[in-house]
């Protein structure tokens, strides 16, 4: 059985200490309080790293489609046609005949520290001076999704940071779990979802990846897979310098409910029975998927091998009944839950997922589960 509750949304953000304040001169609101990174603090507490989507209260003004940016300077607004631009996402917009196609977002996200007991059953503290906002050109449309990961004695911390440069992964570190410090970019265009293992595998860092593009190439007809975007794997002596490995990862298998894309959902922990990694799946339904989290089992001293793929039934989805008291700020037609955090809890796991990429989700799950 799994014990689930909504830990902190939309409503729980004070936006007169976000970030964005110091120097944007329009309204905004919380489009999403979600996809929390999830580690555990020295003391006892866990701390989720929340991705605060921020949007305009006007995104159109005279005409024109308005979308926030960052550059030293502060925080600026940029403006296009609406004649110019179609939108059938309500966290995209696409800029028409553009070759290659080019979008915007919607909102401008940033992360924000959130320390909870150590159970994940109640927010201890809203950490506002500790929160993490763009801070160099290659992040100037804002920092998403982060995961965490405690290794040797220190916490390391990935983001997906996103301009109009590239699409790329950050790399954070800290030596107390929350304070954090920007080591770079560690991965270039259009590389999400790097999730670092909890330990390192033959004395190396090893991680997760999913790279995307544009080409993707047919299986051959009786092949069990499906091709298209699929979980990787890379390693590192030092955690900035990776080397993809020649090995596959874990792909989508014909048969199942991943047939448009998956990723890396939870940093891998070592289990007696090997690396346990949740993950997300999609079903294309209309022009958002439909997001489900499943797992797997990596060998521990090889993790190419996939030692088992619980990819029939989910481990977790949606949960419609966690977000009745504040269904009116939802803006997704398809079922989502992203996972992006786990933490050991002696007989359960604690997970942390965004929940309708609205708000963030605690799920107790038994780690009888995973037998």
């Amino acid at each position: 059985m799994i014990d689930d509750t909504l830990i902190f949304t939309p409503d729980d953000v004070d936006l007169s200490r976000s970030p964005l304040r110091r120097s944007l001169d329009a309204g905004t609101y919380v489009l999403g309080a979600f996809n929390p990174g999830l580690t555990r603090l020295p003391g006892g507490n866990l701390l989720l790293m929340v991705r605060v989507a921020e949007a305009l209260t006007q995104p159109v003004v005279d005409g024109h489609a308005r979308a926030i940016r960052w550059t030293p300077a502060g925080y600026v607004l940029d403006r296009y046609p609406l004649d110019g631009i179609e939108m059938d996402d309500p966290r995209t917009f696409r800029l028409r005949e553009s070759r290659p196609r080019l979008s915007g977002l919607t909102s401008l996200s940033w992360l924000l520290p959130v320390e909870i007991s150590g159970d994940g059953r109640s927010v201890v503290k809203v950490h506002y001076d500790k929160a993490i906002e763009p801070s160099a050109s290659f992040m100037a449309l804002g920092i998403e999704d982060a995961r965490i990961s405690l290794i040797g004695g220190a916490w390391y911390m990935t983001v997906c940071a996103v301009s109009d440069e590239r699409q790329c992964t950050a790399l954070y570190r800290s030596v107390n779990g929350l304070d954090y410090r920007c080591e770079g970019i560690v991965l270039d265009h259009q590389n999400k979802d790097m999730c670092l293992f909890e330990g390192k595998v033959g004395g190396k860092f090893m991680a997760l990846t999913r790279p995307l593009g544009e080409a993707w190439f047919a299986p051959p007809p009786d092949s069990p897979y499906t091709g298209g975007p699929a979980i990787q794997l890379a390693q590192s002596p030092d955690a900035l310098h990776w080397k993809p490995l020649d090995a596959p990862g874990l792909r989508a298998r014909r048969g199942t409910s991943t047939n448009t894309r998956m990723g890396g959902g939870t940093p891998p922990v070592l289990t007696p029975q090997g690396w346990l990694m949740l993950y997300h799946g999609v079903e294309q339904r209309a022009a958002i998927g439909a997001y489900r989290t499943f797992w797997a089992l990596l060998d521990r001293d090889d993790p190419t091998v996939v030692l088992r793929q619980e990819d029939g039934a989910p481990l977790l989805e949606e949960f419609p009944a966690l977000t009745d008291g504040i269904g009116e700020r939802r803006y997704l037609p398809a079922p989502v839950v992203f996972t992006t955090g786990i933490a050991d809890a002696g007989d359960t796991y604690i997970v942390a997922s965004g929940e309708a990429d609205l708000a963030c989700r605690i799920s107790q799950i038994s780690k009888a589960r995973f037998d």
